[in-house]
């Protein structure tokens, strides 16, 4: 029998959930263990089908619009990404029991939005177009008070009430390069735009994508661990690509390895976008265990004890009990 080829593994870390997307999950598991099934979500509470898919097996039903929630006294929690104003005001109407899990970073972000609104100040947000995050922080403020813009072309295509009175927020889970050149060419046209006291971009994005960054120019693949529908994971992979590893792959189960690509390998690089379970990145370790003697180390450039508690509703509940 052929010995197993090495394989050295790098592990980035920090890698995974981070607080905020803790925070969404443990508030619908909270929500089924007080209220019991169902609990009603909009939209997946965050981008990761196994998560959503073991929410699901615990009595969590997921929809896309509050229209599809029948009259009940059961909770709807709003997802992690969060949501328009209209959303909020809709459930209000309708006496829903809305339990907001929106992360504290991207209620910062419409914190921002709000307050340069309010002092007279055209916003311009940078992030993707579609994005329920960037639907919500749009949904902020009446239409028109906010310009999106995606790339630097878009920036020169502006036309602003006036460029002498602006303001810009971000997406919090884009590309820190990226995010820092779209930042560059709205100083550049726009050269008294007001900016974030402290940036958008949030500290597990850019934790995530320093890590990518060690690892990726030193291993010949590289495995981002995470759903197609992640931002923050489709962003690691681009990194990773970008810092030099030409083969980079998102991937969600080990049943997604393209073997055909990574079974000649001799070193890879393993992170996880961060809403993907530790859970994953053990089954795609498991797969190349049993291709490979792996040889695994960890490279770590940050650590992370950021703790986000419950939304209030539930506290107010538990406090109860």
């Amino acid at each position: 029998m052929n010995p197993k080829p090495k394989l050295r593994v790098l592990l980035c870390a920090p890698r995974g959930f981070c607080a905020g997307v803790v925070r969404a999950i443990d508030a619908v598991e909270e929500a089924l263990r007080i209220y019991g099934a169902p609990v009603y979500v909009r939209h997946e509470i965050v981008h990761n089908k196994y998560v959503v898919e073991a929410l699901k097996a615990k009595g969590a039903i997921f929809v896309e619009e509050l229209d599809e929630v029948p009259d009940t006294k059961q909770p709807v929690i709003f997802s992690a990404h969060g949501v328009p104003k209209a959303i909020v005001e809709d459930a209000g109407a309708r006496n829903i029991f809305a339990i907001d899990a929106t992360c504290p970073l991207v209620t910062k972000v419409h914190r921002e939005a709000e307050i340069h609104y309010r002092r007279g100040r055209q916003v311009i947000l940078v992030g993707h177009a579609g994005h329920p995050e960037v639907v919500g922080t749009l949904g902020q403020l009446p239409e028109g008070s906010i310009l999106l813009v995606q790339s630097p072309e878009d920036v020169e295509n502006l036309a602003p009430r006036d460029e002498d009175n602006l303001a810009y927020v971000t997406q919090t889970t884009l590309s820190v390069d990226d995010t820092r050149a779209m930042v560059a060419a709205l100083m550049a046209r726009f050269p008294n735009i007001v900016g974030p006291h402290r940036e958008d971009i949030c500290y597990a994005t850019t934790n995530r994508q320093e890590a990518v960054k060690r690892v990726a120019p030193v291993v010949d693949a590289m495995i981002v661990v995470g759903s197609a529908n992640s931002s923050n994971s489709q962003r690691l992979r681009e990194v990773a690509e970008r810092s030099g590893c030409t083969l980079a792959r998102l991937v969600l189960h080990a049943s997604d390895v393209e073997w055909d690509l990574f079974g000649t390998i001799s070193s890879l690089g393993i992170t996880a976008g961060a809403s993907a379970p530790e859970i994953l990145v053990e089954e795609i370790m498991d797969a190349f265990a049993q291709r490979f003697e792996l040889g695994v180390e960890t490279i770590s450039t940050a650590d992370e004890s950021v703790f986000f508690p419950l939304p209030r509703e539930l506290r107010r509940a538990v406090a109860n009990l």
